[in-house]
């Protein structure tokens, strides 16, 4: 089986079968973003609970409308991130984000994919579509809600101190 072929197979599984999908209590924070170019839209939620005195995600929920690419990347995305601390989450968001732009940049293999797939797993899935300018944002809508989820709920978790 093409590599490419798999990675297909991926994002439409996703697409089909998401993971997380439905809004969830409780949560510390939610955020509604679209993507202007094509109008994607998610609604996010996300709970971040202490752990020895490391903020960790507990829970990712959403509603998504859009494309298949955006519906299967905001899935892969809570798969990703749930379960981890913040700090290795952000990092796994800027592993995408640099896969995202690495066609921008002219490179035939994205240096994310040979550096970081372990740490992507089924996002490197969405490598092809960084050769699509158009589409990237579609793939970085849910990315995107849950970093600006996720600061808003450490912000909120500052006040209350």
């Amino acid at each position: 089986m093409q590599l490419e072929s798999m990675y297909q197979d991926i994002i439409l599984d996703h697409y089909r079968n998401p993971h997380h999908k439905g809004l969830r209590d409780p949560f510390d924070a939610e955020v509604y973003h679209v993507n202007p170019t094509c109008g994607d839209e998610v609604t996010l939620r996300v709970l971040v609970k202490d752990a020895d005195g490391e903020p960790v995600v507990e829970d990712v929920s959403y509603d998504c409308l859009g494309c298949s690419i955006s519906q299967a990347s905001a899935s892969v995305m809570a798969d990703l991130v749930i379960g981890k601390p913040v700090a290795e989450a952000m990092r796994v968001g800027e592993a995408f984000l640099e896969l995202m732009r690495s066609a921008s940049k002219g490179q035939d293999e994205p240096d994310a994919l040979l550096d970081d797939d372990t740490v992507l797993e089924d996002a490197v899935a969405f490598a092809g579509v960084s050769k699509y300018p158009a589409r990237i944002k579609c793939a970085l809508l849910g990315w995107m809600a849950w970093k600006d989820a996720t600061a808003r709920a450490l912000a909120k978790d500052g006040e209350d101190d």
